[in-house]
């Protein structure tokens, strides 16, 4: 098994194939995250900052650390299994994450500036699972997505990374890195079934804080 060659506490190891091993002391490293943080109130659709593309981290210090532990902080409030920056209002490239694959494995991370990588056809394998946000509340939509995805980007130190994911996972990779470029899940549902997550969303009371739309 390959490390990478940094001597920065933090920096997660990496397999054979160079993606990150993100399934070891899940527990442990979310607590640390997620005790160190401030929880935030959670944006929802029709917020400005969710329907634009954000901008890249380009500086890897003590304030993206911190908006790493807040972010871990809103989203154990929130009970998600993934978060944007831009979910709690922070126009930057940045989601963490706290998600279980098909085969019951935990994975915690933290990816800056993802970039989705384009599957060769043979590899694309469609799964239509429900999908919810915590940016829509109470709503939820079968979505077709890949059972598998791969991200590259940062990592919060600045280090160049490598995320694989299978099933809910690769949903989640593929949700997170959408919000980052101003896309939530409703945008790719037909006009009836993003009518339908609206108003699903607008008959229930989310169960966390959210920043109220002027």
């Amino acid at each position: 098994m390959a490390q990478q060659d940094t001597e920065q506490s933090g920096v997660l190891p990496v397999d054979d194939d160079g993606f990150v091993i993100d399934t070891e002391d899940c527990e442990e490293r979310e607590t640390a995250y997620r005790e160190r943080g401030t929880s935030r109130p959670i944006t929802v659709v029709g917020n400005p900052v969710l329907h634009k593309e954000c901008r890249d981290v380009t500086e890897f210090g003590d304030d993206l650390a911190k908006l790493v532990d807040d972010m871990f902080a809103s989203q154990r409030t929130a009970e998600g299994v993934g978060l944007a920056a831009n979910q709690i209002g922070v126009d930057l490239k940045v989601f963490v994450y706290d998600c279980g694959d098909d085969e019951g494995r935990r994975h915690v991370g933290v990816v800056c500036n993802p970039v989705l990588v384009e599957l060769p056809a043979d590899r694309r394998r469609l799964d239509d699972s429900n999908e919810g946000c915590l940016s829509v509340p109470t709503a939820y939509a079968s979505l077709a997505r890949p059972d598998y995805a791969e991200v590259t980007g940062q990592d919060e130190k600045g280090n160049p990374i490598k995320v694989r994911g299978t099933g809910y996972f690769a949903r989640c990779l593929q949700h997170e890195t959408d919000h980052l470029y101003g896309y939530l899940y409703i945008d790719r549902l037909s006009k009836r079934e993003r009518k339908d997550a609206l108003r699903q969303m607008a008959e229930n009371e989310p169960r966390y804080p959210v920043v109220a739309n002027d």
